[in-house]
């Protein structure tokens, strides 16, 4: 008896079906993640209970659960709009909120009535707030995705996102100071009880427009005009682009007094670019400028004083800070010296005293937190930080569009920069900066633009990680590639999943 051999699946069958097995998986793998990120999160809690209360109450798996609740709804959410998306971001993410709301709830303890300890609401005080912000950012993130499908629609907006983002930088600049102005920085509109930082938005709009803006150039950008110690410069005429951003960045230091914004902005400029044209001197460029640019502003502050009075400030506090310890050197000194106490491995969640450090629901989160996990802890922190900023520049290779490449490189960047800005600051690297710690520090603009973040890049690394199908009878999807000025064409399919 002869058996018929069963036919073979064509290969773009058989890969779509491996493709959407490997998704189910991976999905799967994101779930598991996020419920381990939330018992890590419900175990620090437990601890801050132990070391605080001399107990743990009934009680103290509940802030767990309810981040579990609100991630569990955004993990269905990338389920079914982006289920090609990276597993390891979501709850990757999920752990540096939840140990943030783990931590703020910690000081909320700390400074509440001892009688009253055992009995904090969830949703009182700095963590309870906090948490509220978290499911609003969530929501916030889950809409955009739902709005987003492909990554590439919102080039059509790069020229109002452009100048909305100008708008956005400036604005605290031009404002009162009793408007915008907390710690020396102007960061802030504050009106009645409501405030909101709209650089945190800023660096979102200005990264899309960036990243269109080089896309069409990058040629140009890309020429050179001489060789120098084996490196290839660009043409005179074309650091145009360059030198304008370095001039805003350096309005930015001087007029809103703050380094790190002023960073942030050039560098994420420079590396998106680098990214565009592959030239090593325009890295070269980039420090040259801000490095000069900041040397000028510490001249001039030292000399002439007015507006580049502060940054002078700032730098003298950061080359001596013991050298007025109880006045402008008290928040760095309390800062490094509770990193010092903290030592390997911490006084151990709850264990510490971070109410003596100034603003340590804020910029010196890390160095409270510091304190109780120690150099290991903080070593762990850094890793998922990293372990962000790689799944983002691996989904700028993987995708195929040039727009996706400079988009997804350009925010994993700005986020590793953010963080290298407010750790360098704490530690004494660099001057001490308004930054916020991603996800860690109390505040709800930084939540939600960085969330919204994470909600671009899990976009871009879904269409990057999509399998590219045709042929066998079956629908063919479209790959997620091609320059952006196709969508100012025709218009394109987008298979949804």
């Amino acid at each position: 008896m002869t058996v018929a051999a069963t036919p073979a699946p064509s290969p773009a069958i058989a890969g779509e079906q491996s493709g959407v097995r490997l998704a189910r998986s991976r999905r799967n793998a994101e779930l598991s993640l996020l419920l381990l990120a939330m018992v890590l999160v419900a175990a620090y809690g437990a601890t801050v209970e132990a070391n605080l209360l001399d107990t743990v109450t009934p009680d103290f798996w509940m802030p767990a659960a309810a981040l579990g609740a609100v991630f569990l709804g955004l993990h269905l959410v990338i389920r079914f709009l982006a289920p090609f998306a990276d597993p390891a971001l979501l709850p990757a993410v999920a752990l540096l909120n939840g140990l943030g709301v783990g931590f703020l709830r910690r000081i909320d303890l700390g400074d509440a009535p001892v009688a009253d300890r055992e009995t904090l609401a969830i949703f009182a005080g700095i963590g309870g707030r906090q948490l509220a912000w978290t499911l609003a950012s969530v929501i916030l993130a889950a809409g955009l995705l739902a709005l987003m499908r492909d990554h590439r629609s919102v080039s059509r907006y790069a020229y109002t996102l452009g100048l909305a983002g100008i708008v956005l930088v400036m604005l605290p600049a031009v404002l009162p100071s009793s408007i915008s102005e907390i710690n020396g920085a102007k960061l802030w509109i504050r009106v009645g009880g409501f405030s909101i930082q709209p650089g945190e938005f800023a660096k979102l709009a200005l990264l899309v427009f960036f990243a269109y803006y080089l896309v069409r150039k990058r040629e140009v950008l890309s020429l050179a005009s001489r060789r120098f110690l084996g490196i290839d410069f660009p043409r005179g005429r074309d650091l145009g682009p360059v030198v304008g951003v370095w001039l805003v960045s350096l309005l930015v230091l001087v007029f809103e007094k703050d380094l790190g914004t002023s960073l942030l902005y050039f560098g994420m400029f420079v590396v998106t670019l680098y990214i565009a044209t592959e030239r090593v001197s325009w890295l070269l460029i980039g420090l040259v400028l801000f490095f000069g640019g900041a040397y000028l502003a510490y001249v001039l502050g030292s000399t002439v004083g007015g507006p580049f009075a502060n940054f002078y400030v700032r730098a003298e506090i950061w080359l001596d800070p013991f050298a007025d310890p109880t006045n402008k050197g008290y928040q760095l000194v309390q800062g490094l010296l509770a990193l010092g106490t903290g030592g390997l491995f911490g006084a151990g969640p709850g264990g510490g005293q971070p109410d003596i450090l100034p603003e340590v629901q804020n910029d010196f989160i890390f160095a409270g937190i510091g304190e109780e996990i120690g150099l290991f802890g903080l070593s762990a922190l850094l890793v998922v930080y990293l372990l962000i900023v790689e799944r983002g520049l691996r989904a700028a290779l993987a995708v195929r569009d040039s727009f996706g490449k400079l988009l997804a490189g350009g925010l994993a960047f700005t986020l590793g920069l953010q963080v290298f800005v407010i750790v360098g600051g704490i530690s004494g690297l660099i001057p001490l900066t308004g930054q916020t710690t991603p996800f860690l520090s109390a505040g709800g603009s930084s939540l939600m633009a960085n969330w919204l973040l994470i909600a671009v890049l899990l976009r871009v690394s879904d269409g990057a990680r999509r399998p590219v199908t045709g042929g066998g009878g079956g629908k063919a999807a479209r790959p997620s590639g091609g320059p952006p000025e196709q969508l100012h064409g025709a218009p394109t399919e987008v298979i949804k999943p």
